[in-house]
């Protein structure tokens, strides 16, 4: 028999919400739209196409709205995504966010998401609320939405193909960084392992979108390796982004990411705080906990749209990005050391 913490996962305590969703979906009078936050990441990408997969199998009309980075290029179905502003003017009969909140969409997809006639969300992220959307999936203890999608999949046996399973592990792995944070649990890894069982390049996917950089990223992170400042005795670490740098290295989508994790794994350093110039003006706050440190609750701190994980949250805040950069690292020092880090 499983150990009782393994069985008060399988299944979740909130596994019913997930089946009412795949219900509704499933039974659509119309055509489905699936997508993320802003700047969709490996998890959100995953677990919309594998979606979408299950969605056309069945014969229901889906679309996958996103603007994603092309290191996910190797993610089967990526050709298909829907570029948000190319989104077509549809009555959507449903419209359901993977891995983010409505608070996060776009202009073009906040519009659809609030036209159509049915709205759900599958989110595994502390901090997203269930007020919005007819019906709500939220599992905070979940490693991510990938796994919450890979167990709901399982529950109603619904085969997998290969296609279908390297999307769900390509969201699980990312969102566990490669199976190395703690939110990696017992389950995880035996939901992976399953999900490999179909036959898929797995070394060839998490390569390409976890490791691979651009030459143009590698001389970002060298420019802010360079400039890493550290408090908190060390234990804090800061580096930013600024917009001049955007400029000079023509960055894209996706070079950024794996770099706030790179400041946090910094010896001595156990939380991490990196502070990117958005193009329109403010900035974008990344944060990493390695520690106990609880890096949501300094996010939803500094804006009410702030959250995330105890270990891993972002917040967007607007203001001048020079007088916000000595604002954030005035205030995020103060919270790290109200958290006493250990010594």
């Amino acid at each position: 028999m499983a150990p009782a913490a393994e069985r008060s996962r399988s299944p979740s305590a909130g596994l019913h919400h997930g089946v009412r969703l795949l219900e509704r979906l499933l039974d659509a009078d119309g055509p489905v739209l699936l997508t993320g936050p802003m700047g969709p990441d490996g998890d959100s990408l995953g677990a919309c196409l594998a979606l979408a997969r299950v969605l056309a199998a069945a014969g229901v009309e889906t679309t996958v709205a996103a603007d994603a980075a092309a290191r996910y290029r190797p993610l089967p179905g990526f050709e298909r995504l829907v570029p948000d502003d190319a989104l077509p003017p549809t009555s959507w009969a449903a419209v359901v966010i993977l891995d983010g909140d409505r608070h996060r969409l776009t202009p073009p997809v906040a519009r659809a998401f609030r036209e159509a006639r049915f709205r759900g969300i599958v989110d595994h992220h502390r901090s997203t609320k269930p007020d919005g959307y007819d019906v709500y999936w939220l599992d905070p203890a979940a490693s991510s939405a990938s796994e919450m999608l890979c167990e709901l999949l399982e529950f109603r046996g619904i085969p997998l193909d290969s296609g279908i399973a390297a999307l769900l592990y390509a969201g699980i792995a990312f969102d566990t960084g490669n199976f190395r944070y703690s939110n990696t649990s017992p389950s995880t890894l035996r939901r992976a392992a399953l999900l490999l069982e179909k036959g898929f390049d797995h070394a060839a996917l998490v390569a390409t979108m976890l490791v691979e950089r651009r030459w143009e990223a590698l001389q970002l992170a060298s420019e802010v390796y360079r400039q890493c400042e550290r408090a908190c005795d060390g234990q804090l670490a800061f580096g930013r982004v600024p917009l001049s740098e955007h400029e000079r290295l023509g960055l894209v989508p996706g070079d950024l990411e794996g770099l706030v994790d790179d400041l946090v794994h910094i010896a001595g350093v156990h939380v991490a705080c990196l502070i990117i110039d958005r193009p329109g003006g403010g900035v974008k706050l990344s944060l990493r906990s390695r520690s106990h440190v609880d890096v949501a609750s300094i996010a939803e701190a500094l804006a009410p749209s702030g959250g995330g994980h105890a270990k891993a949250a972002g917040v967007l805040l607007d203001g001048d990005p020079d007088a916000l950069d000595l604002e954030v690292r005035r205030r995020v020092s103060a919270r790290v050391a109200e958290q006493s880090l250990p010594a």
